[in-house]
């Protein structure tokens, strides 16, 4: 388990009940720690306000980041980033997290019958025999 978290911006509190069934379903351990809003992202990146203990909200290795966002859109958090020397570097992942976890879930859960085939390779066909 890493000490650095996934900061996973939302401000849908279903989504996170999502987010954190499948990161459980899937094994994944690493703590993540949550912002409701645009602004709120910007604050916990900048260490301000609440934010400002380190050991409590460490710097995230992983920014999920929605797009819809009050306050300041997924796009003003983005390019806020960006603009940070030392975030530049900062692993973001930009989208409709929902669409994006229930995507995972569905492909996690869902596997070929054994002995379909389906997971076999598709035979390369000969080009020789074009020319």
């Amino acid at each position: 388990m890493s000490q650095y978290p996934v900061l996973y911006v939302e401000d849908n509190a279903d989504d996170v009940l999502l987010l954190r069934h499948a990161f459980k379903r899937a094994d994944i351990l690493d703590p993540v720690q949550f912002a409701q809003d645009g602004q709120e992202a910007i604050d916990y990146l900048a260490g301000a306000g609440k934010f400002s203990d380190r050991k409590k909200y460490p710097m995230p290795r992983l920014v999920l980041l929605d797009l819809k966002l009050p306050k300041k859109t997924g796009i003003e958090v983005l390019q806020w980033i960006r603009e940070q020397p030392a975030l530049r570097k900062l692993p973001v992942t930009l989208g409709d997290m929902c669409r994006a976890i229930q995507h995972f879930w569905l492909s996690y859960n869902v596997f070929p019958p054994e002995g379909s085939g389906a997971a076999e390779p598709i035979p390369k066909s000969d080009d020789s025999s074009s020319s």
